[in-house]
């Protein structure tokens, strides 16, 4: 049976007998000891700023949102943030709907007396031009589920809504540069708060008629202890948050990051392949040219006398064949070249021409065959002849 602590006017006086004898037996009713916390639950949504926490039974979403305002006029250089309390009336049948109550009032002034007095929030760092614009932050805390401890919750839910939320990165420009930009995420990483250190609230109830001083100095103890872990459970679990969400931001500004990889990724596919497919080729052609070998091998005797062209190895008439295609009939050339009438005597000019047409010739016959000495006497035993004539 779940008991509600702030369902403390409908309880019966059965019900509060039953838990004050517990108490004084050093036990509770869920079985904790008297200085033992409520499990305690951490987590954060996709957007900056808000956070969900669970306290034992009790459940409180938290929200963080910044606008531009205009500064106080004592404090030009400083923002300012205000916390606002929201009680749903299924977290609790004492809660009413419309206007928040004196519990709702009650709990936003303690969370923000606790944030105020203790300067945890580095109220100058949200100025952004003194005397005119600063940021106003503005915490709201929503209670889904009230099982008690509600004021520790609520801190707990503020303090992580805050660790998390992140205002848009302003600067001047324009002409004049005067003119307020306030940048979007995509163009400028979103600036964080600056949270000098995290107040914890840690409630304690008395029961009893023991010594005051002594029991409260007890409480001091347990609550720096407890603030110590809560306090660690809360920056794991921001920490945790940041990371994930600079996986999301290099997703989103570098989509083509994974095309990339996977690009990448099928060229070595390929290169392995490739390399795999020659490795395959070379082994082929090894083995193509020791097939080679034993057939041309096998063509032979093996002994010394098989490489004689006249064995058996080598055909005979094949041989003297391809040895009669590679001479060139140069005797013909020279009979062809040489052929000229000598009973036909002619003029002067028709024997310059007939002259020009044999030298023709012989060039042509050089560029086919390289020039001999005989070519190169010719041209004078014909200049004697022709001065014998003359």
């Amino acid at each position: 049976m779940e008991h509600r602590v702030a369902n403390s006017l409908i309880m019966t006086v059965n019900e509060k007998k039953f838990i004050e004898s517990g108490l004084l037996s050093d036990i509770r009713v869920d079985g904790r000891r008297p200085f033992d916390y409520r499990t305690l639950t951490i987590r954060f949504a996709s957007e900056d700023g808000s956070s969900e926490v669970q306290l034992g039974q009790t459940q409180v979403i938290g929200f963080v949102t910044g606008q531009l305002t205009q500064p106080y006029r004592d404090r030009p250089n400083e923002g300012s943030f205000a916390i606002y309390t929201e009680f749903s009336p299924m977290a609790d049948p004492s809660f009413e709907p419309g206007r928040p109550g004196e519990t709702a009032i009650e709990l936003g002034r303690i969370i923000d007396r606790g944030l105020r007095e203790s300067r945890a929030v580095d109220t100058e760092s949200l100025c952004v031009i003194a005397g005119k614009l600063v940021w106003s932050i503005r915490i709201d805390l929503h209670i889904i589920d009230n099982g008690g401890n509600l004021v520790d919750a609520a801190n707990i839910a503020a303090l992580a809504a805050l660790s998390t939320f992140r205002r848009p990165e302003c600067t001047l420009g324009g002409d004049d540069g005067q003119e307020l930009i306030i940048h979007s995420p995509d163009e400028r990483e979103p600036l964080p708060l600056i949270l000098h250190h995290f107040p914890i609230a840690v409630t304690f109830g008395f029961v009893g008629q023991e010594n005051t001083v002594t029991v409260i100095m007890q409480c001091l103890r347990v609550a720096s202890v407890k603030a110590g872990d809560i306090t660690s459970k809360i920056k794991d679990a921001v920490e945790s948050y940041n990371t994930q969400r600079s996986l999301r931001k290099i997703k989103r500004h570098n989509p083509d990051q994974q095309g990339s990889a996977d690009v990448a990724k099928r060229h070595m596919e390929r290169l392995t392949v490739s390399s795999d497919q020659s490795g395959i080729a070379s082994e082929f052609n090894k083995h193509d040219k020791t097939n080679k070998k034993n057939s041309i091998s096998k063509g032979f005797s093996g002994a010394p006398a098989s490489w004689d062209p006249y064995s058996r190895g080598i055909d005979g008439d094949e041989l003297r064949t391809s040895l009669a295609s590679r001479v060139t009939p140069l005797d013909k050339q020279k009979e062809e070249s040489s052929q000229v009438n000598p009973e036909k005597k002619s003029s002067p000019e028709s024997f310059d021409t007939t002259n020009s047409l044999v030298s023709t010739h012989e060039v042509g016959l050089v560029k086919k065959q390289s020039k001999t000495l005989k070519d190169a006497v010719k041209p004078k035993h014909k200049r004697k002849n022709r001065s014998n004539a003359s």
